[in-house]
């Protein structure tokens, strides 16, 4: 009981981080004069490693690793950023600015970088119980609440499937916070929204346990 308040309570914590960034001035982004002239691997080395890391693994827990994510996945989200689709406090602070003058091309060598990194491996989980329960949710969803089990989207384990990204391997807070703001309607997903109105901050906590170990 004491593990599951304490995960509760750095759930809650994360979410008033979010929102402090969500209501924040947005920051200035460094951002190549003409970004048509760096090829894929100069925007990775000179741009993107400042957050997501050289090889795809990130410098910062809030910020997702890409390294052995799937290609279409990040290339989707990339065109959103252009076209200002994604407007969480993430998107709006640091991609937009940084996707606005990039090419399909580009787009697609800069995934394709990425994706080709051998992927993050999940660490053992330190609280069983937790990482236990958010396993069954994980694989059976809670059909009793209309929650779709996460294995159908993410994989059985999270490597992700067609469009829907890889999980496994992703900082905890990162995946905690992408949850909240999925919960809160600050990201947009129709599916995502849907899913996770309907679990609480310990679900959410359990779920992130499981997935890290992934």
């Amino acid at each position: 009981m004491r593990k599951l308040l304490i995960t509760s309570l750095t759930v809650a914590a994360i979410a008033l981080a979010a929102t402090t960034v969500r209501d924040a001035p947005a920051a200035p982004i460094v951002v190549p004069p003409d970004p048509s002239a760096f090829d894929a691997q100069t925007l990775v080395s000179n741009v993107c490693s400042q957050c997501h890391g050289a090889t795809g693994v990130s410098i910062c827990r809030l910020f997702p690793n890409l390294a052995g994510q799937l290609p279409v996945y990040i290339e989707t989200e990339l065109k959103l950023f252009r076209q200002h689709g994604r407007s969480d406090s993430g998107a709006r602070t640091f991609m937009w600015g940084i996707a606005r003058g990039l090419t399909d091309e580009q787009i697609k060598g800069v995934a394709r970088q990425f994706s080709s990194q051998p992927p993050v491996r999940g660490m053992v989980s330190s609280n069983p119980a937790l990482a236990g329960q958010g396993k069954l949710l994980y694989e059976n969803g809670a059909k009793e609440r209309d929650v779709l089990a996460c294995i159908v989207c993410h994989g059985h384990d999270g490597e992700g499937v067609n469009t829907n990204p890889r999980v496994a391997g992703q900082p905890r807070d990162y995946l905690v916070t992408a949850m909240l703001q999925f919960r809160s309607r600050l990201r947009e997903s129709k599916l995502m929204q849907h899913v996770t109105q309907k679990l609480t901050d310990n679900e959410i906590a359990a779920l992130v346990e499981y997935v890290s170990t992934k």
